[in-house]
C-alpha cells in the first residue's frame, strides 16, 4: 500500500516523452510526489492523478482510483472528451504565462509575413532580382481574432498596438478593452467580425459549439483572398470547405500550427500545398519549468485535500 504522506501519479501521452522534456523526475527534491511512467507503474490502484498529453484511448483504464487529470497544454479539450475519464474525475491545465506572448508572437509574424510578401522577397533573392513590392498602412488591413481569452486578448492586444485594424469575437464585453480594438458579442459574434476581413486568427477554446466553425459560412463573409491563421484547434476547421475556399480563390493562403490529427500524416496533401504555411503545433508550448512547479503543485493539493487552483469548468471547456 502507498505512504500516506506520499501521492502517486502516472505520465500518459502517445506522442511526448513527459518525463523527460518537462522535468517530471522529481526525484528528491520532491519526495512526496512520485511521477511514473506507465510501464514503471507497479500498484495501478496507488496512482491517484495523471499528468498529460494526447492521452490513446485506453490510457486511464487501468487506474481505479484516478481523482484528477491534468494538461500539460492550455487546451482540455483531449481530457474532457476522452472516453476513458469520469465525469467526477477533476480535470486541470498548466497555466503558463509566457504562452500568450508566445502566441502573439506567432500570430504577429505570420501577418507581418504575408502582409508585407516575405515570401516573394525570399524567391526574388534566389533570383537575384532588386524588386520593392507596394505597402499599405497597417490600419487598411482588417484582422480579426476570434477568441477573447489569455491568448486571445495578446494576440489582439499586439496587432492592435502595431496599427492594424481589429476586431475580436469573444462571450461577453471585456473587463479591460484595448484602446482601438473593437469587440464583437453574442451569439453572432464570430460572424460579425469576420464581416470583411483580410485576415482571421482563430484561437477559440474547442467547445461542441465552435466545432468545425471555421467552414463555408464564414470564410464567404471574409474579404476576397484573405489569410487564415489557424492556432486553435484542429477540430475548429471544416477541411473540405477549407479546400474549397481556397481553390474558389475566396483564401489566398493559410498558416496551420493544429490539425485534427497530429503529427500531420506525411501522406497529408496539405504538405504539398504552396499555398499553406505548416507549423508542427508550435505557436506556443509551456515552460517545462512552469509544468514541473505546476504538476507538483497539483498534486500536492490532492493529496492535501485541498481544492485544485489550477482547474477548469467542464461546461465552458476552460
Amino acid at each position: 500500500m502507498a505512504n500516506a504522506e506520499t501521492i502517486h501519479g502516472v505520465l500518459l501521452s502517445e506522442t511526448m516523452d513527459l518525463k523527460s522534456f518537462y522535468d517530471l523526475d522529481f526525484g528528491d527534491r520532491a519526495r512526496d510526489v512520485r511521477l511514473l511512467n506507465p510501464d514503471e507503474v507497479q500498484a495501478p490502484d496507488a496512482i491517484r492523478f495523471a499528468i498529460c498529453w494526447l492521452p490513446g484511448p485506453e490510457a486511464f483504464a487501468p487506474y481505479p482510483n484516478l481523482e484528477m487529470a491534468m494538461s500539460v497544454g492550455a487546451g482540455v479539450d483531449a481530457l474532457l472528451n476522452h472516453p476513458g475519464l469520469d465525469d467526477d474525475i477533476a480535470i486541470c491545465r498548466v497555466r503558463d504565462p509566457h504562452q500568450a506572448d508566445l502566441m502573439a508572437g506567432y500570430a504577429v509574424h505570420e501577418v507581418l509575413h504575408v502582409e508585407r510578401g516575405f515570401a516573394q522577397m525570399r524567391a526574388d533573392q534566389d533570383a537575384a532580382q532588386w524588386r520593392p513590392l507596394p505597402m499599405r498602412a497597417p490600419k487598411e488591413l482588417k484582422v480579426a481574432v476570434l477568441g477573447h481569452g489569455t491568448m486571445g486578448a495578446a494576440v489582439a492586444r499586439s496587432l492592435a498596438r502595431l496599427g492594424f485594424t481589429v476586431t475580436v469575437a469573444c462571450r461577453r464585453p471585456p473587463r479591460d478593452p484595448e484602446q482601438g480594438v473593437t469587440y464583437t458579442t453574442g451569439d453572432d459574434a464570430v460572424m460579425q467580425a469576420v464581416e470583411g476581413a483580410n485576415m482571421v486568427i482563430n484561437v477559440l477554446p474547442l467547445t461542441p459549439q465552435t466545432e468545425n466553425v471555421l467552414d463555408k459560412n464564414l470564410f464567404e463573409r471574409l474579404a476576397t483572398r484573405a489569410w487564415l491563421v489557424q492556432i486553435g484547434r484542429g477540430e475548429h476547421l471544416h477541411e473540405d470547405d477549407f479546400v474549397a475556399a481556397l481553390d474558389s480563390g475566396q483564401l489566398s493562403g493559410a498558416s496551420l500550427d493544429v490539425f485534427r490529427e497530429e503529427p500531420l500524416p506525411a501522406d497529408h496533401p496539405f504538405w504539398r500545398d504552396r499555398r499553406l504555411r505548416i507549423t508542427p503545433h508550435i505557436a506556443s508550448d509551456s515552460m517545462p519549468y512552469i509544468v514541473s512547479e505546476q504538476a507538483l503543485l497539483s498534486a500536492r493539493e490532492l493529496l492535501a485535500g485541498q481544492p485544485l487552483s489550477l482547474s477548469v469548468d467542464p461546461r465552458q471547456g476552460y
